[in-house]
């Protein structure tokens, strides 16, 4: 790999987590599973990837998100957002907000259509982040002060539930499938240095394996117990509203494709895009797209309804995208260009506007939503 060389604050901070690590699967036996690895890798506190101080986002971190990318995102996303929260309470929570961004662009928005909530929660596990949100939420101190932080997700709910990039950053277990079984990947050491080591797979992961019909073997990929059980905690407490889970990945029979035969692990750094989730943990993003079949098959068998699935360009476009667009045009040619080039972003196939999905999970939403009149792709589940 060629890959930019981390400074020594950032290599001695991995280097920390990598005794963590290694300490564990000492303790451990000798081998810890890789969605165990992938916490930490991520979320050890005060060296994970999301628990440190690096920047991750925007031009400075590894990666950009819709949020940053344009603030057409968040605008046709408070179009979907306003009869969701009318129907249900002025209640919004975001899940993983990231820089904030996304949670300005709302909450300006949402003012902007006399929709406001009278409570915004961030549920956020990574306190360096959300030191930044309240640093980026400061601009507009009357709208900060409706949003609330959460450590954990409430007890009950009714409202709007955003999360964007939320579920490709829970740790996966790896499943490698061959003629003699299935086995989890996990994470052993060899001449202290991290290496693959494949175990034979048990109780859940081998039950949800087994039932993967659409998968023949040789075939690695992952799946990702935690974002199913995130899921079907939200049919036990939502009581009226909508969840909008936006992020990149595929219905099941595309996400266990043969021609994904190696999975879709990815990592991060420095807007580099690499394979090897072993190599400077903490210091990498690690994530892996997510099967929106299984999404919304843990929703629905917990209670919630399926109001609809579809690319993000067709969720954008139905929402007034382009018509949000049109309305900026008096801002003048370069401000306008600048609009014209994210929004093409977010909506075009080379881009982000087929890979990324929106599925919409509710309770106690009778109306259609507007993010799915047209181009609802629910049957291909």
């Amino acid at each position: 790999m060629s890959l930019p060389t981390p400074d020594s604050a950032a290599a001695e901070s991995s280097a920390r987590l990598v005794a963590r690590i290694a300490s564990e699967i000492d303790q451990a036996g000798g081998w810890i599973s890789f969605d165990r690895y992938m916490e930490l890798a991520l979320y050890a506190p005060g060296l994970g990837y999301y628990s440190g101080g690096a920047r991750k986002f925007g031009a400075a971190g590894d990666f950009v998100t819709a949020p940053e990318l344009s603030p057409l995102f968040a605008e046709a996303l408070a179009a979907q957002l306003e009869p969701i929260l009318a129907a249900s309470a002025p209640r919004l929570l975001e899940a993983g907000a990231g820089s904030g961004a996304l949670a300005l662009g709302l909450l300006r928005a949402l003012e902007r259509r006399g929709a406001l909530p009278e409570r915004y929660e961030i549920l956020e596990v990574s306190g360096e982040l959300r030191a930044r949100q309240q640093e980026t939420l400061a601009a507009v101190p009357q709208l900060a002060e409706r949003v609330a932080w959460l450590d954990a997700l409430p007890d009950t709910f009714s409202g709007a539930v955003v999360a964007n990039e939320l579920l490709d950053a829970m740790p996966v277990h790896i499943v490698t499938w061959r003629e003699d079984g299935v086995f989890e990947r996990g994470v052993a050491l060899e001449n202290g240095a991290f290496a693959w080591q494949d175990r034979p797979a048990a109780g859940a992961l081998l039950a949800v394996s087994q039932g993967l019909t659409c998968v023949a073997p040789p075939y690695v990929s992952e799946i990702n117990l935690a974002a199913r059980a995130w899921v079907a905690e939200w049919g036990r407490l939502l009581q009226r509203g909508a969840l909008l889970l936006i992020d990149y990945g595929f219905p099941q029979r595309e996400y266990y494709h043969p021609q994904r035969a190696e999975g879709t692990l990815m990592c991060h750094y420095r807007h580099h895009a690499h394979g090897d989730p072993l190599w400077l943990p903490g210091l990498n993003d690690i994530t892996a797209h997510v099967d929106f079949t299984a999404m919304a098959e843990a929703g629905h068998d917990a209670g919630l309804d399926v109001l609809g699935y579809t690319s993000q360009a067709q969720f954008l476009l139905n929402c007034g995208l382009a018509q949000l667009l049109e309305a900026h045009q008096a801002d003048g040619a370069a401000a306008y260009a600048a609009l014209a080039s994210g929004a093409q972003k977010l909506i075009s196939p080379a881009e982000m506007g087929e890979l990324f999905k929106v599925l919409a999970l509710g309770k106690g939403i009778g109306e259609p939503l507007l993010g799915f009149t047209h181009g609802d792709r629910s049957h291909a589940l």
